[in-house]
């Protein structure tokens, strides 16, 4: 561990070093005065300038959820192809992920913020600009190749600054804003497609995109010591070809279906599985030197992979409910953009409140009783859900939705909290990347296989059934197939607890 304690870094304006503080030193609640655990204001502004951010990024990746419909139409595609505008944002990020390990411990964080917005910034203008779906769709690998590094910078500061005592509070508060932001994005979307379509979408976010950039570029400085290590070249297309592969060939099975599919599906699971083994094992090698790309040992620590494992189901769950409801209430139940929008809001704004109590208990209780809660509620609303049909009340999706948002909060607080705290400081960033990874593949490949359902259990309901027949037939099989992964995650959570100890949050050790 290194012997430093404040980490000499470059003024935001780059012109003369100045010594952040550290945090203090983690110790047990009961143990330390109140007031050692307040952060700084130097430190309070930079996350804060992080989590607006997140808001920013996380706000334009939830816009396409009540979008897709319409997208579907004016670009003359099918279900399975429009879909791949959130399949291919989702997979990009979790190609560019696993570097995010390495270029937080390379690059200070201002220029990594700058880096991250400018890529996101100049993929919205391109998405708005977009002639045709090719283009929208290169536009947004674009923008999430600048979202991908901003969840993994926002994690590792807050692990690097937050004592123990306080980080499920702060998570609590994180949680906030990536919950607000789903709640607000089909809403929103729903309003601008309704009055001025789809490119206007991307209009209203640059704005928010560049004023954060604005904002970093002003008050944004390192958190930590950086160092000279070199990225492995080999391992960055193994983790491309890997991921890209597996989750290629998830999106692939609806086009199959449909019989559009370009490449068996069989050819891209096995390149994916064989590149993605390459690159563990390539990991496994340069973690020996400390030069691993994604450092896998954070996988000694058995909290955090349950806690990974965990967060897997979950996620995947989340964002079928986040594709199926709209995709019911608009194309089943015959809403427009707008109306969808206020049936999702409720549910995205209920997370936001209950998410800092959930921080507060996890501080004060740990996470058992959090998680066994919030998987059950979980659960329980996605079995409710698998019985829609033609006439399912809004009222019954609200309240449904509602429950989900709050058993998520229940479920990614203390999940994030007790994975990465059980960690020694020096891997903090890579188990940010591991994070942030997995949520990706598992968002992408629930994404894909909730459509994939869909569209074979509409097919499957007969050519003499109209569309929102074959539609609610197929959310319908696509809800109890969420349903039954939802069960595996009740007695994985109960493995979950808090870790008992922890490295000094403030020293990154190397």
């Amino acid at each position: 561990m290194s012997g430093r304690t404040d980490a000499d870094v470059e003024r935001g304006d780059g012109r003369r070093p100045v010594a952040i503080p550290p945090a203090q030193v983690d110790r047990p609640a009961v143990d330390v005065d109140p007031s050692a655990h307040r952060l700084s204001r130097q430190h309070r502004s930079v996350i804060l300038v992080l989590m607006v951010a997140a808001f920013t990024v996380i706000l334009n990746e939830t816009v396409m959820s009540v979008a897709l419909p319409v997208l579907q139409v004016d670009l003359g595609v099918a279900l399975s192809v429009a879909q791949w505008l959130t399949t291919a944002y989702m997979l990009t990020m979790a190609v560019v992920i696993p570097l995010t390990g390495f270029l937080i411990q390379r690059v200070p964080t201002r220029s990594l913020f700058i880096l991250a917005m400018s890529v996101f910034s100049a993929g919205t203008l391109a998405a708005a600009l977009a002639p045709g779906f090719g283009m929208l769709l290169a536009a947004r690998i674009v923008q999430a190749s600048g979202t991908a590094i901003m969840m993994p910078l926002l994690m590792t500061t807050v692990m690097t600054l937050v004592p123990v005592a306080r980080r499920g509070l702060m998570m609590g508060n994180i949680s906030i804003v990536i919950s607000v932001a789903p709640a607000l994005g089909p809403t929103l979307s729903g309003f601008i497609l309704g009055q001025f379509g789809w490119r206007a979408i991307f209009l209203v976010v640059l704005p928010i995109a560049l004023l954060t950039l604005a904002l970093g570029a002003r008050w944004l400085v390192p958190v930590a010591d950086t160092t000279r290590a070199r990225v492995d070249l080999m391992s960055v297309p193994f983790a491309a070809l890997g991921f890209g592969g597996l989750v290629y060939g998830m999106a692939s099975i609806g086009e199959a279906a449909e019989g559009e599919a370009a490449i068996p599906v069989g050819v891209l699971f096995t390149v994916g599985g064989a590149f993605l083994l390459a690159f563990v094992a390539r990991q496994i090698i340069l973690q020996r030197s400390d030069r691993a790309l994604l450092d896998l040992r954070v996988f000694r620590s058995s909290v955090f992979s349950i806690s990974m494992v965990a967060m897997l189901l979950a996620t995947a769950t989340m964002f079928g409910a986040f594709v199926l409801i709209p995709l019911f209430v608009q194309r089943g139940l015959g809403l427009d953009p707008l109306q969808t929008g206020l049936i999702t809001l409720p549910g995205g704004l209920a997370m936001g409140i209950a998410s800092p109590l959930v921080g507060r208990i996890y501080d004060a209780h740990g996470p058992r009783a959090l998680l066994l809660t919030g998987a059950l509620l979980m659960s329980g609303s996605l079995w409710v859900l698998s019985t829609v049909s033609a006439a399912t009340s809004t009222a019954l999706l609200v309240g449904a939705n509602v429950a989900i948002m709050v058993a998520l909060a229940a479920t990614f607080t203390p999940l994030m909290t007790a994975g990465l705290g059980s960690l020694p400081p020096r891997l903090y960033s890579h188990g940010s990347a591991v994070l942030g990874t997995l949520q990706q593949v598992a968002a992408a490949s629930g994404t894909a296989v909730f459509v994939t359902v869909v569209a074979v259990a509409a097919t499957a309901a007969g050519s003499d059934t109209t569309e929102a027949t074959g539609t609610i037939a197929g959310v319908r099989a696509a809800f109890r197939v969420a349903a039954v992964v939802s069960l595996v995650l009740i007695p994985a959570v109960l493995l979950v607890r808090k870790p008992t100890s922890a490295a000094p949050s403030g020293v990154l050790a190397h």
